[in-house]
């Protein structure tokens, strides 16, 4: 994970960051597997000389996520379905009180070009432990995985037909960044 020295600032036109949920249920088959985009997120990655990260910090506007696709379900995800999972997803995220999400790195742990990434991660009022494994994907092109567990952050997974369609309590994270070249802290 040896990077050039320097401050980088990210943001989402050098990248971008996807949630992947999946259904659960005697009824999953009705329900859609969703990917949902994160259009509106900023980071602060500081690389010390030798090439070694010293911290990151990365902050997500969740009232702004946005279903992109579902798959499965018995007939197409729809605009309206899309837009009615965005203010479910909203209130259930209680964006008015909780409008961001924000892991902040606490070790780094190289490995080849990748390795891993440990943090807090801090959503719905919440910070739990946050491992993301990272992996090169090019010449200064970074993928991010881990998974978000939606209980652990008092959050109840969405349920539906009388708790027959659910969300699985297991978010997976995946994060895509170019950086950009350092910038003065």
């Amino acid at each position: 994970m040896a990077v050039a020295a320097g401050h980088y600032r990210l943001a989402s036109d050098a990248g971008r960051i996807v949630l992947r949920t999946s259904r659960d249920g005697l009824a999953a088959t009705a329900g859609h597997d969703l990917t949902i985009d994160a259009p509106r997120w900023s980071g602060d990655l500081v690389v010390k000389d030798d090439g070694a990260p010293v911290s990151l910090e990365v902050r997500v506007d969740v009232g702004a996520l946005t279903v992109r696709e579902g798959t499965g379900g018995l007939k197409p995800l729809t605009d309206r379905d899309r837009r009615e999972i965005g203010v479910t997803m909203r209130r259930l995220l209680d964006t008015g009180q909780y409008p961001e999400a924000v892991f902040s790195a606490t070790r780094f742990d190289p490995s080849g070009d990748g390795g891993a990434i440990e943090g807090e991660f801090t959503l719905h009022g919440t910070s739990r432990p946050l491992s993301l494994q990272v992996t090169p994907t090019g010449p200064g092109a970074y993928r991010a995985t881990g998974s978000v567990v939606q209980s652990a952050y008092g959050m109840k997974p969405y349920s539906g037909f009388f708790g027959t369609l659910k969300v699985r309590d297991a978010v997976v994270l995946e994060a895509e960044v170019n950086l950009p070249a350092p910038g003065d802290a």
